[in-house]
């Protein structure tokens, strides 16, 4: 068979798999639930967000739940290199038409699926009415495919990360108990809820502790300080311990939870994801269109 010939039936392929990607998601969205839409963030980098991130999806996934991860840390890569998968679309492809959601989801292990953030997010400040129309028919199929969806923001508190917050129901908030991370996670909650308009439920999870104690008197001392200056509840996740063996799952570029799954960091992040599970919030989940219609509202564009 010449190359040429290959070519065309690979493209064909290629578009069957579409017509009956879209033809299942439409079928499921007619009857679908709005997913739970969480966005995972932290004060600072290299305390483990994203390592957490793609291991709540792995324990998620084996409660039987759908997950698909959003990488919204634009610019980096990290929850693509902690799966080992090389996607072959990311948001900004959806932003330019170039593809859509059903393309541009990668696979990962678990059947948890990821869209990969790219240089996606400035294209979201400059967008019109129709293609914000666009944007969210193409999006809102999310809802149809997930149960949970986890927002893996970048660190810090840029405007970028602050807006994603403001836009979440529920923001999940990764330190260690080292002061300046402690620090830092205390000022993006600050950042956040110093904005108007509906506060997030914060919730928090300290990671690399070398004890339980360690953990509960991190999270007591931001409890406190939370609850003293901005007159707001906090609530614990849990702990993750140091564990060597995640620093072994990152090398091999596979989740913890997955390559050792009875490693004390998987058993911590299986009972992390059982509480969230427990915790059903009060009020129905908006569904990714609820969260991208706050995101784009609150980063502003143009008509």
């Amino acid at each position: 068979m010449s190359g040429a010939a290959k070519k065309n039936m690979d493209q064909a392929k290629r578009l069957r798999d579409l017509v009956e990607q879209r033809s299942r998601l439409a079928e499921e969205t007619a009857k679908t639930v709005n997913a739970r839409v969480m966005t995972v963030t932290s004060g600072k980098g290299g305390v483990g967000k994203s390592n957490f991130t793609v291991n709540l999806a792995v324990q998620l996934s084996k409660k039987q739940k759908r997950v698909v991860i959003i990488d919204a840390d634009f610019g980096l890569a990290n929850i693509e290199v902690l799966l080992g998968v090389s996607p072959s679309f990311t948001f900004k492809d959806i932003m330019t038409g170039t593809a859509e959601i059903e393309e541009a989801l990668s696979d990962g292990p678990m059947g948890i699926k990821f869209l990969s953030g790219g240089s996606g997010l400035a294209a979201l400040t400059d967008v019109n009415d129709r293609q914000i129309t666009e944007l969210l028919n193409n999006f809102v199929k999310l809802d149809a495919v997930a149960d949970f969806i986890l927002i893996d923001t970048g660190a810090g508190i840029s405007k970028h990360v602050v807006d994603f917050i403001r836009a979440s129901k529920e923001a999940v908030i990764i330190t260690t108990s080292d002061p300046t991370s402690m620090t830092d996670a205390y000022a993006v909650i600050k950042s956040a809820v110093e904005t108007e308009g509906e506060k997030p439920d914060f919730k928090v999870v300290v990671n690399r502790v070398y004890n339980p104690s360690e953990g509960r008197e991190a999270f007591d001392k931001l409890r406190r300080v939370c609850e003293q200056f901005m007159g707001i509840n906090i609530e614990s996740l849990g702990n993750i311990p140091y564990d060597p063996y995640m620093i072994k799952a990152v090398k091999r570029q596979e989740p913890v939870s997955i390559c050792f799954p009875n490693s004390d960091s998987s058993r911590c992040i299986e009972a992390i994801s059982s509480k969230l599970l427990a915790d059903v919030p009060a009020a129905e989940p908006s569904g990714i269109r609820g969260f991208m219609g706050k995101l784009m509202g609150i980063m502003g564009r143009k008509n």
